[in-house]
């Protein structure tokens, strides 16, 4: 049930109180520069999809009043336990949620308070959500994850760094080196790759701890950069300029990014109403971003209301490229070697890999007619990466097609449903351990330094 306007703001304030030490110095009263309500100044909305929509967007006064309030906003559990940073430490923290999504909180001795109510929010799962869709969801989403993730990924993740705004956070906390971006392009995949298999975001499944690691590395980075990266300590980060960092609603647009592309492909074909099929992706794409902790605000579950909603945060969201942050973070995403050896079979998958990256890139996130911030991001396909991209396309879409006919017919699609789970095993192997942690020590707080 959507809360009321008056309920999001009270908190959005009580994270002063509740949390002083990561947000007591912060003035919730102040609208950041990030956001921005005026039809004037441009945002992140590509300019065809502004022209048509931007106006409508800006003048419904509630929705634009939400989508301010959701800047402002934090993970308040998660946060209130990674404030306890200084008492318990970093490992410590990490030490004990581990245990708590393994074993329970009742194996963790003299478990803290924020604990508890960190693991007893992602348990209280919400009448709004149907658990047998989201398994169903998984299901199916077995299929795009073996045969299409691997080959989107990158440029999946690169649609992360289109704003200085919102991609700033990956720059300070040292993700522009190489060995860096790797690691956080398989702690994203491992994720929602994690996510598809059988009973994973059960309550002691591997997709909900996932989930939890996710959430306390968010937090470890809020309460490091608000508590190391401020213009007081020479750093980055103006709370004036930046709001919080990560606010929740930054992470919506890549959890609801299947629900998004699902209901994108309905509206085109003129429904306004999912398919069951369409309805479990989006099921599982909904609770997903739930044990990420996103308010059921920003899970709409019809076709209408998740384009709305996803224009609405693009629309409210100044346009910032800055080259030394977006820049920098998409070239190092897109220059780096992924494959673990230099075999000749994996130097030409990584290369065919960064090509279909680069068109799917374009194509789903900036549009057939926005070639010039393609262009200013470095990531504009030439003639070399479209015939990559339907080279890939080739060996990519049959096998989908197959495996989406087989996942229909009895039998057959428990026997295609059994491959496709071995397969995610390996690729999980492939992607690494996840560790889904921030060293702080990493940071670059000063204007002066530019990230390790």
């Amino acid at each position: 049930m959507t809360q009321s306007l008056d309920a999001l703001w009270a908190k959005v304030h009580a994270q002063k109180t509740r949390i002083p030490s990561l947000y007591g110095d912060i003035d919730f009263d102040v609208t950041p520069e990030r956001f921005t309500d005026d039809i004037h100044i441009r945002s992140t909305l590509p300019a065809h999809f502004a022209k048509k929509y931007r106006p409508g967007i800006l003048q419904d006064k509630e929705k634009v009043e939400r989508a301010r309030a959701y800047t402002l906003l934090g993970d308040t559990v998660a946060d209130a336990y990674a404030a306890l940073m200084p008492e318990y430490s970093f490992r410590g923290l990490i030490t004990m949620l581990k245990k708590a999504c393994d074993e329970g909180l009742d194996a963790v001795p003299d478990a803290p308070q924020e604990l508890k109510d960190f693991i007893h929010a992602m348990e209280a799962t919400p009448d709004w959500v149907d658990m047998d869709l989201v398994r169903e969801g998984a299901r199916l989403s077995r299929n795009q994850m073996v045969n299409l993730a691997p080959y989107v990924i990158r440029g999946a993740f690169v649609a992360t760094f289109m704003n200085k705004y919102s991609g700033l956070p990956m720059a300070i906390t040292g993700t522009l080196a190489n060995e860096s971006v790797n690691q956080r392009i398989n702690e994203t995949a491992s994720f929602f790759t994690t996510a598809t298999l059988p009973g994973a975001l059960e309550r002691f499944g591997p997709g909900f701890k996932a989930a939890a690691m996710v959430r306390l590395m968010h937090s470890m980075v809020r309460f490091n950069i608000i508590k190391r990266c401020t213009p007081d300590k020479g750093g980055l980060w103006d709370p004036a300029i930046y709001g919080i960092p990560i606010p929740q609603v930054d992470q919506m647009p890549a959890g609801t990014m299947p629900a998004y592309l699902t209901a994108f492909k309905a509206m085109r074909k003129g429904r306004k109403h999912f398919t069951r099929n369409e309805r479990a992706i989006v099921e599982l794409s909904r609770y997903q971003c739930f044990l990420l902790g996103l308010p059921e605000d920003l899970l709409p579950a019809d076709a209408p209301a998740i384009i709305d909603t996803m224009l609405t945060y693009s629309g409210t969201l100044r346009e910032g490229y800055d080259d030394d942050t977006c820049g920098e973070l998409t070239r190092a995403t897109m220059s780096v070697y992924r494959p673990k050896d230099d075999k000749l079979i994996s130097k030409v998958h990584n290369r065919v890999e960064r090509s279909f990256s680069k068109v799917f890139f374009t194509q789903a996130f900036l549009g057939k007619n926005d070639k010039s911030k393609a262009k200013e991001m470095g990531v504009e396909p030439h003639l070399l990466d479209y015939a990559l991209f339907t080279l890939g396309n080739l060996f990519v879409m049959p096998r989908l097609i197959a495996y989406r006919t087989l996942q229909d017919i009895p039998v057959a699609n428990k026997i295609a449903d059994k491959i496709l789970v071995r397969r995610i095993k390996a690729l999980l192997v492939d992607y690494g351990h996840a560790e889904y942690t921030t060293d702080a020590s990493q940071y670059t707080p000063t204007t002066n330094e530019s990230p390790a």
